[in-house]
Parts: structure tokens; C-alpha cells; sequence
């Protein structure tokens, strides 16, 4: 049923989405929704828990890549994330893009999965989250690739996410180069 609320909610937006649509897509009654969920904003915020915490998941088992070197490290770790989100677009959509208009809770949550990854980026690059030019550096970084995935996301260009893993090394890389001048 959180596939069916993640596609609804990709389709119409959260605001236009109904409970029939949901149940519609699901196969199930009105009944069994009620009996899972209180209702749309509940079932949202399910289907929003559930892929974060599959997109957690996956990405923290990238971060186990054997590389030493941070920059190759984060290669893998975008490689994964932007492959991941291409595979799912509708996803993508609602994680990304719809949580923002589904009220405060779902915007909450969705402010704290990029805090996530900005505290995952700081340990794949090796650099102190309680330093704030490593956190800012971190925090610029992941808005970086949330902006750049956003805008292809909403588009409807999900598929050309993969292709933006090499400009953001290049850029990570560049960066690096300026901080150690």
C-alpha cells in the first residue's frame, strides 16, 4: 500500500491526492486503509518513513566500500544514491519534491533525512560535522545533489540522474583543491 501513496502522490501531488485514489491503485478497501493508516497524511508519512529508511539502508551499505580514498568513497556513495533514486522515480518524486507540501510533519522528516546525509557525507569524506567549515562544506555539498536531483526529478529526466555522479566528484574534487591552497 506505501507503493500505491508514493505513486498517488507522484501523480497527483499530495494536495489533490485522495484516500480512493490510494485504495484504488493499492486494490484494497477503504476498510483495510483505515485499519493500517488514520488517514492521507498517515499513510504519506509511512510511505515516507519506509523509503528513507530503505534509502538509509542501501546507502550505508555503500559507505563499507573498501576505498581509501575519501573522494572515491563518495564516488561510490553518489553512484549508489543517484542510481537508486533513477530506478524509483516516483519515489524520487514524492521523497524530494512532494514531502515539502504535505504539512509540517513530512517537511520535518524530510529536513532531517538531508541532515542524515549531510552526517553521512561527513564520514565518507572523513571530515568533522562539529567542525562548522567540514559541516558546511558537507551541508553545501548535499544540497548540491538535492538541488541538481530535484530539478531533474521534477522534469520528469529521473533517468539522467546517474549521469550527474561525475560533475559532482568533479566538483567535490575541486573544492578540495581550494581548501587545501
Amino acid at each position: 500500500m506505501l507503493e500505491a501513496v508514493a505513486a498517488a502522490v507522484s501523480d497527483k501531488g499530495y494536495a489533490r491526492v485522495t484516500v480512493a485514489d490510494v485504495i484504488a491503485r493499492a486494490g484494497v478497501s477503504r476498510e483495510t486503509f483505515y485499519e493500517q493508516f488514520e488517514g492521507k497524511e498517515d499513510a504519506f508519512l509511512a510511505a515516507l518513513d519506509a523509503g528513507a529508511d530503505m534509502l538509509v539502508r542501501i546507502l550505508s551499505a555503500a559507505i563499507a566500500d573498501p576505498a581509501e580514498d575519501p573522494l572515491e568513497r563518495l564516488d561510490h556513495v553518489l553512484e549508489v544514491y543517484l542510481t537508486t533514486l533513477a530506478a524509483a522515480p516516483e519515489f524520487a518524486k514524492t521523497f524530494l519534491i512532494d514531502a515539502y507540501g504535505a504539512g509540517a510533519a513530512a517537511t520535518a522528516r524530510r529536513i532531517e533525512l538531508q541532515r542524515l546525509f549531510v552526517e553521512l557525507i561527513a564520514r565518507v569524506l572523513e571530515l568533522s560535522p562539529e567542525n562548522p567549515d567540514d559541516a558546511f562544506a558537507c551541508e553545501a555539498l548535499v544540497a548540491a545533489v538535492s538541488s541538481l536531483a530535484t530539478s531533474r526529478i521534477g522534469t520528469g529526466r529521473a533517468a539522467e540522474l546517474p549521469e550527474l555522479r561525475e560533475p559532482l566528484i568533479g566538483l567535490a574534487r575541486r573544492l578540495s583543491l581550494v581548501v587545501a591552497a
